[in-house]
């Protein structure tokens, strides 16, 4: 039997104006909105659909609205009768999937992500961290590259999203130090982010110090469907172990490629990235060419995604 898998994507995929068609053309969606402004106590709904960019960029309002977003889309889906076998989320987006599982109620999720972008802004002051992405970097160099970057700073991987784009973070020295150390083993491309903190690295451990108190204060119930960490490339279902993946996850490195083959192992088929952008589509592509998600995150894209489970 077909088994479907949903994504949620996380920080990077936001932009003015997502949600919008989906909360005016469908009344689930709607109300997930109205619950995150209640929520927060501030119009998160109007930030998401009207900006403007610079207020929308900030990692402690764009976390909770990419959540949102994501949530409303997979209301919408839920009232569809499309549901998943398996959830994963990137980053932020584990959230997400804890949402859709069961395992976090939405309005304690909404109100996490918040802190969890302000405790990370707050981690490193501004110019100190840096992350780039390396793009066709020749297997087996990425390691020797971070030692001799590193050079008593840290510098390692963040994101292992696919075998051609792997995210490093860490000092702002020790990232172009990499980088330079990339092009020279080979790298098709090395690009600076343009991110206001170096996510996913040891320099985050003063926000993940902070969000444990804030996890552990937090219900979570066992999910009612599986769950692949971020941290392990693992699957869970224990809601217990989906809160230490979250602790772990802030300063970890992200396994997407591992999550990914693991999935498709377990015998998914159909793939459905929920919420803003399509960076996780793209993502699954490059990881393996066989299999093509479906992208919900706007209204129009409903009747493709039916196409998508009627084909």
């Amino acid at each position: 039997m077909a088994k479907t898998a949903f994504l949620f994507p996380g920080q990077g995929s936001q932009f003015a104006g997502m949600g919008k068609s989906l909360a005016e053309q469908h009344p689930v969606a709607q109300s997930v909105f109205a619950e995150a402004d209640d929520s927060l106590g501030f119009p998160l709904s109007k930030l998401c659909f009207e900006g403007p960019d610079e207020e929308l960029k900030k990692t402690e309002n764009t976390q909770p609205a990419l959540l949102t977003v994501s949530i409303a889309a997979y209301s919408v889906l839920v009232s569809e009768g499309i549901r998943p076998d398996f959830v994963a989320g990137h980053s932020l987006g584990e959230y997400s999937a804890l949402v859709a599982a069961g395992a976090l109620r939405f309005a304690d999720a909404v109100r996490l992500v918040r802190q969890r972008g302000r405790y990370m802004q707050e981690a490193v002051p501004q110019g100190v961290g840096a992350m780039a992405a390396l793009l066709k970097l020749p297997e087996g160099t990425l390691e020797g590259i971070l030692a001799q970057a590193a050079e008593g700073e840290v510098v390692s991987a963040a994101n292992l999203n696919s075998p051609d784009q792997i995210v490093i973070a860490g000092h702002a020295g020790a990232v172009e130090r990499a980088m330079n150390l990339a092009k020279e083993a080979g790298a098709k491309r090395v690009v600076p982010l343009p991110v206001s903190a170096p996510f996913h690295c040891a320099l985050m451990k003063p926000a993940q110090e902070r969000l444990a108190a804030d996890l552990a204060a937090t219900a979570f119930a066992d999910l009612s469907v599986p769950l692949v960490q971020n941290v392990t490339g693992r699957l869970t279902t224990s809601g217990e172990e989906a809160r230490t993946g979250l602790v772990e996850q802030v300063p970890g490195t992200v396994r997407w490629t591992d999550s990914i083959r693991l999935l498709i192992g377990e015998g998914v088929t159909h793939w459905v990235e929920v919420g803003a952008g399509g960076v996780l589509s793209g993502l699954l592509k490059n990881i393996d060419a066989n299999h093509k998600a479906a992208r919900f995150g706007e209204a129009a894209e409903l009747d493709a995604v039916k196409a998508y489970f009627a084909g």
